[in-house]
């Protein structure tokens, strides 16, 4: 019979895995927040999935030089954001040289996604939230990434002023005309569909 040698983890295996363990508890925290920033963002739920697993991935190993100079909220989303523009101009870039994906590639109809109702309401009103919604996502989408981000972290996500310009990395007052900016080309774009 093979004994376990029940030795003790060095203390740097033993440093790595309290770290491991406090980032773990940190994706678990903020996974979903993060997640809805990157499809905010991006309007595209693979696209989200990547960007939210690669802010993570850069998250955790900047993690041991993470000051705590701000929240790490704050923290994480500047890095999700920065990972968003990025896609954002990657996929510019693919747009001007007309780079297809394998998806556009297919025969089939198969890559869009099948939305299933949900039964509960009656059909008119539930179809007319998800026109609504719809709409939204589409007026977001179509805001500049300047605009779009800190639309997206004030008014869908709920942050202050403050821990937007620490995210985004501008000054609090271009925050707030950014804010005001989008606010008024979203309700400019949605002016047809709600009065019509």
């Amino acid at each position: 019979m093979i004994k376990a040698s029940a030795q003790p983890l060095s203390g740097a295996a033993n440093a790595d895995r309290t770290l491991a363990e406090q980032f773990d508890q940190i994706v678990l925290a903020y996974e979903k927040r993060v997640y809805n920033v990157a499809f905010r963002m991006l309007g595209d739920y693979d696209d989200a999935a990547d960007v939210t697993q690669e802010a993570f991935i850069k998250a955790y190993r900047a993690y041991g030089r993470f000051r705590g100079d701000s929240s790490v909220y704050t923290w994480l989303y500047r890095i999700v954001t920065n990972c968003c523009k990025n896609r954002l101009k990657d996929r510019d870039r693919a747009g001007r040289y007309g780079i297809d994906s394998l998806e556009t590639l297919r025969d089939d109809d198969t890559s869009e996604q099948m939305q299933i109702p949900d039964w509960r309401y009656a059909p008119e009103p539930a179809l007319e939230r998800q026109e609504l919604r719809e709409q939204v996502h589409e007026a977001i989408q179509s805001l500049p990434p300047d605009y779009r981000i800190v639309i997206i972290l004030r008014d869908l996500q709920g942050l202050t002023y403050k821990e937007i310009s620490s995210i985004v990395g501008v000054p609090l007052e271009t925050v707030k005309t950014r804010i005001f900016r989008g606010r008024a080309a979203l309700r400019g774009r949605l002016a047809d569909y709600v009065t019509g």
